[in-house]
């Protein structure tokens, strides 16, 4: 009966076979996780036994770079397949005061949603957003999502015991008891005793909340090509994570109590909730990994991970009790969250596709947020649907551990933190920093030989600076909503630009 079903299907609609063959994508990104927070990229402390497999079993990549150095327009990046120069959200903002939401992209924006959801696929959003408030253009089931759970706004998410969540369009209210993100404890509360931040939990973690709806999804399509997009809020700040999994680590090194009052709640144990919580967002991966062997999926199923930029460093450094030095969370890259340099957004990327993906691979290749879009179309027998104005290059050949020719260039621009940007072109790196007080000095670096940035070598090498100068010029378009002040990089008067929507 099923057969002679499945033959009427295949020979009344051609397109029947061309959606069943689609390969689903479980796509899912950390949030300030660094560089070498994982187990396969050297890190030594905190355990990742799942994504370790994961990178046994597919291919790691060393060169792999975030759509910018914060939240936000990483994830435009990501989504639109547009570098920080052409895509429209470019820092962090909120896009009403005492509103939830941050600035929405526009309602005819292609996203990577949109083009799966045009291809046939379920479409399942689950953990962060960050790119329109609920009402706006951006939100996600306006973005080609047919089902959402998780936060829609950054700010909410700094917190992990939250009074609600969006399930789809609707809040829905957790068991939670209300308290403020950045509460501290009492003159008179011993900072050593657990029992002083009782406050300041709840008995709904989201994050294993939101897992559950990812997994629920999962089953729910296993018929059917899905795109499940898991943009995790670990392990950003607040530092929160049930005592279960805080107990590995509790008292396995020095950790100091963080006590609050710097935006985000106190802890007794930072360092160990900051180690429990990546492990417990790598048991939850795990999950995932079982349930799509379970339901005989694993060839059919392409996973994805990486980080939306790099971890707490620098002027973040020990912000919420983080200690990013401790835990080499930077792998020896300079600096980390909210700057250009390599520590801000060179972060883990892993593919596993069993059967297609060979295992135990490697690849240095230049690979960035905004050529998922392209590749992901390709792995999906869908590269006509890739928009012509997006700046991403597929690398699909690369996983597939064929030669590829090296990206050109890879171009970030970052309004933030005093204004910033960077171009990389082999194995060069020139960065602006601090524009915002009329800085224009380029500096340069061998990332080859000095993976540190520790040594500019600008001025002996006048040649590579003005390539770089020019590359600079040619990728900014000018932004109303987040302006970089770029005196000299008027668009208009180089003929390199070309005019991107």
């Amino acid at each position: 009966m099923h057969l002679v079903l499945l033959s009427t299907l295949l020979a009344l609609n051609p397109a029947f076979v061309e959606v069943q063959s689609k390969p689903n994508i479980i796509f899912i990104i950390a949030d300030d996780l660094g560089y070498g927070d994982l187990g396969c990229y050297g890190q030594k402390i905190i355990r990742t036994p799942n994504l370790d497999r994961l990178a046994a079993e597919g291919m790691r990549l060393t060169r792999h770079y975030s759509g910018n150095a914060v939240c936000a327009p990483s994830r435009c990046v990501l989504m639109t397949g547009k570098h920080p120069g052409h895509a429209f959200i470019r820092d962090n903002k909120q896009f009403k005061p005492m509103e939830e939401g941050q600035y929405p992209i526009p309602a005819e924006t292609t996203t990577l949603a949109k083009l799966f959801l045009q291809q046939g696929y379920a479409t399942g959003g689950f953990g962060k957003w960050g790119l329109g408030g609920p009402g706006t253009t951006g939100e996600p089931l306006k973005q080609g999502f047919t089902r959402w759970f998780g936060y829609n706004c950054q700010a909410v998410a700094h917190n992990f015991y939250p009074t609600y969540l969006w399930d789809n369009d609707r809040k829905i209210s957790l068991n939670n008891p209300a308290f403020s993100a950045q509460g501290k404890l009492k003159p008179d509360e011993d900072p050593n005793d657990p029992k002083s931040y009782a406050r300041f939990k709840g008995n709904d973690y989201s994050a294993d909340l939101i897992n559950d709806q990812a997994l629920a999804f999962i089953k729910q399509n296993k018929d059917k090509p899905f795109f499940c997009y898991v943009p995790t809020t670990v392990p950003h700040v607040a530092l929160q994570v049930p005592d279960e999994a805080l107990k590995e680590y509790e008292g396995k090194f020095e950790d100091p109590p963080y006590v609050g009052g710097k935006g985000y709640t106190p802890h007794f144990k930072p360092k160990a909730a900051y180690a429990a919580m990546i492990t417990r967002m790598d048991r939850d991966i795990g999950k995932m990994m079982t349930l799509v062997s379970e339901l005989g999926l694993d060839e059919k199923t392409i996973f994805v991970f990486t980080s939306d930029n790099g971890p707490l460093s620098g002027t973040h450094q020990g912000l919420a009790g983080t200690d990013a030095r401790f835990f080499n969370s930077s792998a020896g890259l300079r600096d980390g969250k909210g700057t250009l340099y390599e520590g801000g957004f060179r972060v883990p990327g892993i593919v596993r596709w069993k059967g297609k993906i060979a295992p135990a691979q490697t690849s240095d290749r230049i690979t960035g947020f905004e050529d998922w879009m392209p590749t992901l179309m390709e792995l999906a027998n869908a590269s006509n649907l890739a928009p012509k104005d997006a700046d991403g290059i597929s690398f699909a050949p690369t996983l597939f551990g064929k030669k590829q020719e090296e990206r050109p260039f890879l171009y970030r621009e970052f309004p933030g933190y005093g204004g910033q940007i960077a171009v990389i072109m082999n194995q060069w790196k020139g960065i602006k920093q601090k524009m915002n007080q009329g800085k224009n000095q380029l500096e340069l670096y061998d990332l080859s030989k000095d993976p540190g940035e520790t040594t500019d070598v600008a001025a002996k090498n006048p040649d590579i600076v003005a390539k770089i100068q020019e590359i600079m010029k040619g990728q900014h378009m000018p932004s109303k909503e987040f302006p970089l002040p770029l005196v000299d990089f008027d668009p208009k008067k180089n003929p390199m630009n070309k005019k991107k929507s």
